[in-house]
């Protein structure tokens, strides 16, 4: 699974549920079927797993099971905003909150978390990775740090999803830092126009070619992406599934 920060909430108005009724109720299935969520204290550097306990609809509250680490846990106290994350049913699962508190679940010390007002609910459709074309390749505009020249240079993509994109880099002139950002990234989508966003190295991959020659397949994600540029890239991609499913229809 992707991390949280793949996804930056604040981008997801489409997947989003508000309605209190419907939140009580996922959360509740959440812990009835015993599903483990993640715990982001600070980001993919601070993490922990924990479970839903319970959901007191009465105080609009949600209990946690505490970390198992004490030093994590005066964190999670101290943290300004949490970040959670969990799957029910195949579907991702996503929330944040502030204001952790110290509680009690049956004579256990657990955590007191405000109801969220909205969560993200996002099916395995939404992060489905399509691969784009090798012959005419889509290709994401980069700006080049000072220090390699400042020039625009273009990297063909190997696939698209709402959460980011793989690119390769065949002169290996990127590096392989995980966590960099690079802004101003210009995509230029076939019949459906141009999306512009930053966009952050999450993994990097050197592969060896036939010819025994390397390149680099950055995994990278959108940051702060548009709404308006994430429905872009989501006509995209449901363009590619209907011209690969006509040409698997072709063949039979």
């Amino acid at each position: 699974m992707q991390p949280i920060n793949d996804v930056g909430l604040e981008n997801w108005h489409d997947f989003e549920v508000s309605s209190r009724r419907e939140i009580i109720a996922l959360l509740r299935s959440i812990g009835e079927k015993n599903q483990l969520v993640r715990m982001l204290v600070q980001g993919e550097a601070d993490v922990c797993v924990t479970s839903v306990l319970d959901v007191d609809a009465d105080t609009n509250s949600v209990i946690l099971d505490r970390s198992i680490d004490s030093a994590q846990n005066l964190r999670i106290l101290r943290g300004q905003r949490i970040s959670f994350e969990t799957s029910l049913d195949k579907i991702r699962i996503l929330f944040s909150g502030e204001g952790v508190t110290e509680t009690t679940f049956e004579n256990a010390p657990a955590l007191k978390l405000a109801l969220p007002v909205s969560l993200i609910r996002l099916q395995r459709r939404e992060f489905y990775r399509m691969a784009t074309p090798l012959g005419n390749p889509v290709r994401a505009m980069i700006q080049m740090p000072e220090e390699l020249g400042g020039t625009t240079v273009g990297f063909p993509l190997s696939d698209i999803s709402c959460g980011g994109i793989a690119i390769l880099d065949n002169k290996l002139v990127l590096g392989d830092t995980i966590g960099i950002n690079y802004e101003g990234v210009r995509i230029d989508l076939p019949e459906i126009g141009a999306v512009t966003t930053t966009l952050q190295v999450r993994n990097s991959v050197d592969l060896t070619l036939l010819n025994n020659k390397t390149n680099r397949r950055l995994g990278c994600h959108f940051i702060d992406i548009s709404r308006g540029n994430l429905a872009m890239v989501q006509r995209y991609i449901t363009k590619l599934e209907r011209e690969r499913n006509a040409r698997i229809a072709g063949l039979n």
